[in-house]
């Protein structure tokens, strides 16, 4: 049988840096993403559990029209590593994917993310209301995939839940097919962290520097250090970051 397409996800997080890894990785001559970026096909609403490799393969097609043989084709998702169910369709999918993570702190992502759904006009509560209301809007949409669901508007503090989330994928599949690097590293020390991802993936470094431009460039005006709404968002996810960085190692505190 042929291998799966896919073979590389940039599975998570939202609002973590994806856009533009998955920017720099697509200067590569081996390897080959959508132009739309984000397929959507693991957590598309008419997904069918019964559906085959190739059943898949039938829905991404038409983003790799033309790649060459030997090209390893990838997708960036960032809602991927989210829900278990999405976990395990890829697991199905490819249990040889090869997952990179980039996590961001979890009360700056949660920010980045309100902001962006107001841009979109998603949103019109104010910050503080919108992360206190979180938990009523999502009860009863915990498998609701549909484009307008709250699982994927409104699920500020639930995305930055990652050690739930590593936990499952590690269920999944095997710690040495998951890279997970810190946002801030991207943003900070974009060639290093490029080329770790490139070293990951087997394949060679770039044979020319592309362009980095800067991420995470915000245009909204952040709640202050001593907000309610930020030391809410700190006092839901301080035991987060702790417990991953004992859990998997990785610091986000700085």
């Amino acid at each position: 049988m042929p291998e799966p397409r896919i073979g590389l996800l940039i599975g998570g997080v939202q609002k973590g840096g994806t856009t533009a890894l998955a920017r720099y990785l697509a200067t590569h001559p081996d390897i080959a993403l959508p132009a739309c970026k984000e397929v959507h096909v693991f957590d598309a609403a008419d997904f069918d559990e019964a559906w085959t490799a190739a059943d898949v393969d039938a829905r991404l097609a038409p983003h790799f029209a033309g790649v060459a043989a030997g090209t390893l084709c990838g997708d960036a998702t960032p809602l991927t590593m989210f829900h278990p169910t999405l976990v395990a369709r890829v697991a199905r999918y490819n249990p040889a994917m090869r997952w990179v993570l980039l996590l961001r702190d979890p009360v700056e992502r949660a920010i980045s993310h309100y902001f962006m759904e107001r841009a979109r006009g998603a949103e019109s509560r104010s910050l503080l209301v919108a992360l206190m209301a979180e938990p009523w809007r999502l009860r009863g949409h915990c498998d609701d995939w549909a484009s307008d669901s709250p699982l994927r508007i409104w699920s500020y503090v639930a995305r930055g839940r990652y050690v739930r989330q590593l936990d499952t994928l590690f269920a999944h599949f095997p710690r040495e097919q998951v890279l997970l690097l810190r946002s801030q590293d991207l943003a900070e020390a974009t060639d290093n962290t490029v080329g770790r991802v490139l070293e990951f993936l087997g394949l060679p470094p770039m044979p020319r520097r592309p362009d980095f431009p800067r991420v995470f460039e915000g245009s909204y005006p952040p709640p202050g250090r001593l907000s309610p709404t930020r030391l809410l968002l700190h006092a839901a996810l301080r035991g987060e970051v702790h417990a991953l960085r004992a859990k998997y190692g990785v610091d986000l505190r700085g």
